[in-house]
């Protein structure tokens, strides 16, 4: 563990933006591979934060099945062309950017407007054609809403209550397409294995992989220094034994005559004039075997009836 380190070995990037990034993590203990590799493969794909369009407003549509004159796309092909644009940026509210075209063009991502903070990673993305109609000048005026978010978050309902007219998207946040990871084992000369691990990390371009890693990194020691500092208070006892309290309240009027006791045990039970589960309550298990014939093995039957059947637990 003393030689434990992280290494960048390889850094790509294809036409379309997506970067592809290798790291290697060597001199780990048997088992700590698929340990490491896991909690980063989850942490990269899950929690790392980025920027989507989430609705979009069209001039002169009112849902999303109407089409625009000159645009060769109808609204819903138009939405989905939307979800691949990829943006770079760090948002924590909402902003808006807007793409007003006129006359005979195709329509990419680089002809929306963005916020002075925000660029777009892919601006040849095509979005739809605009072409020339019967008469007139074509035209199309949109205003798209951006968020900032982790993972993938699906439209609920087609239109936002709070934004008129805006058309909501399937929003994807996630600038970490994909991770891969592989373990090696590596043999000394004094024959004691180590494990190597490499990650493979692919991303939109909206950040590297090397940025993608670090915030991965820093996110898990966050996560654990907050657990390791946040004490066990008694708040976790006095919680359970609130919900013991309120599994007994519920069952304390049924009589023992609905339960399946074995005659002997029913008897027993009756005789000490203990009608009911609340009755039964009221006792330990050392004050039922004090009972007139009542055995061990009644009192482990009315014990074992308790857990299984209502989770209540006999002192």
């Amino acid at each position: 563990m003393t030689n434990l380190c992280i290494k960048f070995l390889k850094l790509e990037k294809t036409e379309s933006g997506v970067s592809h990034g290798q790291f290697l993590i060597s001199a780990l203990r048997p088992g700590q591979g698929v340990t490491i590799g896991n909690i980063l493969r989850r942490v990269l794909l899950s929690e790392i934060k980025g920027v989507a369009i989430t609705a979009v407003r069209f001039a002169g549509v009112s849902h999303e099945f109407s089409t625009i004159e000159g645009v060769r796309e109808d609204i819903l092909e138009i939405l989905l062309n939307l979800k691949g644009v990829v943006i770079q940026g760090n948002i924590r509210e909402p902003q808006f950017g807007r793409l007003r075209v006129y006359g005979e063009s195709i329509i990419t991502a680089n002809s929306i407007q963005l916020p002075p903070n925000l660029r777009i990673v892919n601006p040849n993305h095509y979005i739809a054609t605009l072409s020339k109609p019967g008469f007139g000048p074509s035209i199309i005026e949109a205003e798209f809403r951006l968020e900032g978010g982790v993972g993938y978050r699906l439209a609920n309902k087609t239109f936002d209550n709070n934004l008129s007219d805006f058309l909501q998207i399937d929003a994807i946040f996630m600038p970490v397409q994909k991770v891969d990871f592989k373990i090696e084992s590596i043999y000394d000369k004094y024959n004691q294995m180590t494990e190597r691990l490499t990650i493979e990390i692919f991303t939109d371009g909206s950040i590297t992989p090397e940025q993608a890693m670090a915030k991965a990194i820093k996110h898990i020691i966050v996560l654990f220094t907050l657990i390791k500092t946040n004490k066990i208070t008694s708040r976790v006892e006095t919680s359970q034994s609130k919900t013991l309290e309120v599994a007994q309240n519920r069952y304390v009027n049924i009589k023992i005559e609905e339960l399946p006791f074995s005659v002997r045990s029913y008897n027993c039970l009756k005789r000490a004039k203990i009608n009911t589960v609340g009755d039964i309550l009221q006792h330990t298990t050392k004050t039922l075997l004090e009972l007139r014939h009542f055995g061990q093995k009644s009192c482990d039957e009315v014990v074992t009836l308790l857990r299984n059947r209502f989770g209540i637990i006999l002192k």
